[in-house]
């Protein structure tokens, strides 16, 4: 058993036993008897319930929340520090075992799929929150960490993450798919969010992409000036490996910015006659300078499954949620100015939410779309993809889009963060229908393409995994294509880091 595991302070996650067999089931026999002549290395090194050959372990790690197929690893091991996942890794590289890094699942694209089979790396028992700095507005966590998890132990300093993607997902899985949200207008991305990162690259070997205890700073207007630190130190490995979905190292720490909680929040709800009037108020109001910090869209048939999946009352009609954050002057100013640019566009009055817990369940409806779709056609499935244009182009991808949908007699609902060109398709679909998975699979290929011919991305916060390689290819082009590939054989020359995700 390793003895190099650093003490920290340890979230209240209890570590549940896993369960074992004899031997591994493989379609590939000889990977299969690679497994098998490391398996006790492995309990060596995270012990004997800090691996799992059990079936049901094994396909629990194998599949997120997409449809793309469950696709289980030979082995599941649980380590607890990075010491442990540099030795496990450097046992896979000797035996050229694929490494596929598992946080908790709630990724869209197929990301965590063994797709050439090997070892999961589930990362659920390391869950430290180190080195905090309230002063300086970081703090560094590991992969058990939980973005809830965070935010409630930040409670008593005044400080909070504010990137919020719905899920309750680990931090370093945020930062390996560089989640988004719908905090994003305001707060940005994980990538404008993650300062460093520690990460185990394939052969074991451990980097600190911004350097070992670095926590350099870019200027963001949400933090003031006395704070500010900034570095032109070199390559920016640190995005290299935001949004590398897994496939250049496992994340074992991350480094984030943290903000102050606002003085005062409030929340509001305005309904629309159309999707065009609700999303060039979108357009409008960024344009006017309004800090807004959320501003999502919700269709007449997304509001109508929120309505009866939440027991809401609101119109259904295309809708906005709208978030303010600030001091009681600078909301006062935000909001009027909001109001005008919604009715102009003939919006509703403001149905407002100040209280948190009025605030708490209206943004909880918005996280649960995904479970309102599928409560619209009991027994089938959701398929959710997403792209992101340039505001300009907003309105009219959306409104193509609507038609889209209604021309391919798809059960289909749009809801977006649209404050940065972001939006959603949720498409409930009878999984048993092969003219039904026809029609969404050609839809969704078509909404990409739309983005992409409007000058936006096929991803805007899902990533590419799986199901998006063959658009990624058209949305950068062949000679990107090849530099992206130089950069995985030069840190992955032997493709071991979760194969098969993002490039051909």
């Amino acid at each position: 058993m390793l003895s190099g595991c650093s003490a920290g302070l340890r979230l209240l996650v209890p570590r549940r036993c896993v369960l074992l067999s004899r031997s591994v089931t493989s379609g590939n026999p000889g990977r299969a008897a690679a497994v098998d002549g490391v398996l006790s290395a492995f309990r060596s090194i995270c012990g004997d319930d800090g691996v799992s050959l059990g079936e049901t372990v094994r396909e629990q790690h194998g599949k997120d929340e997409s449809v793309h197929r469950c696709r289980p690893p030979d082995v599941v091991v649980f380590p607890r520090c990075v010491e442990e996942v540099s030795a496990l890794a450097k046992l896979c590289h000797r035996h050229q075992l694929p490494i596929i890094p598992f946080g908790t699942g709630t990724g869209l694209e197929g990301g965590v799929g063994a797709v050439k089979g090997g070892v999961c790396f589930s990362l659920r028992n390391m869950d430290q929150i180190l080195d905090l700095h309230p002063e300086d507005f970081d703090v560094t966590v590991e992969p058990g960490v939980t973005r809830k998890a965070l935010n409630s132990y930040l409670r008593e300093t005044g400080l909070w993450f504010p990137v919020d993607p719905g899920a309750d997902a680990s931090l370093c899985g945020m930062a390996a798919t560089s989640a988004s949200g719908t905090n994003a207008v305001r707060y940005g991305t994980m990538r404008e969010n993650v300062m460093n990162l520690e990460v185990v690259l394939a052969d074991g070997s451990v980097i600190h992409t911004a350097g070992r205890n670095r926590r350099p700073r870019y200027r963001f207007k949400a933090l003031p000036v006395s704070v500010f630190r900034k570095t032109a130190a070199g390559y920016n490995l640190t995005n290299l490996f935001v949004g590398s979905e897994g496939t250049l190292g496992i994340i074992t720490k991350t480094t984030l910015r943290l903000y102050g909680v606002p003085e005062e929040m409030v929340s509001a709800v305005c309904s629309f006659s159309s999707v065009q009037a609700a999303v060039d108020s979108t357009v409008q109001i960024l344009q006017a300078g309004v800090p807004i910090a959320r501003i999502e869209f919700l269709d007449e048939v997304m509001i109508d499954a929120c309505n009866k999946f939440s027991s809401l009352s609101y119109p259904v009609s295309p809708t906005l949620f709208l978030e303010f954050h600030g001091s009681e002057r600078s909301l006062e100013e935000q909001v009027n100015t909001t109001e005008d640019i919604t009715q102009s566009n003939g919006g509703s009055d403001f149905q407002w939410a100040r209280d948190a817990e009025t605030r708490n369940r209206l943004w909880k409806a918005r996280h649960d779309a995904w479970y309102a779709a599928l409560a619209m056609r009991p027994g089938c499935k959701a398929y959710a993809t997403d792209v992101c244009v340039p505001l300009s182009r907003l309105p009219h991808i959306i409104v193509e889009t609507k038609e889209d949908l209604i021309e391919s007699r798809l059960t289909g609902h749009i809801v977006g963060h649209v404050g940065d060109g972001n939006f959603h398709c949720l498409m409930v679909m009878d999984p048993s229908d092969q003219d039904e998975l026809h029609r969404v699979h050609l839809f969704s290929q078509r909404l990409a393409r739309r983005a992409l011919a409007m000058d936006g991305t096929c991803t805007g916060e899902h990533g590419v995994g799986l199901g998006k390689r063959s658009l990624l290819c058209e949305e950068v082009g062949p000679s990107v294509i090849r530099v992206m590939q130089s950069l995985k054989d030069a840190i992955d020359p032997n493709n071991l880091m979760n194969p098969g995700k993002i490039l051909l």
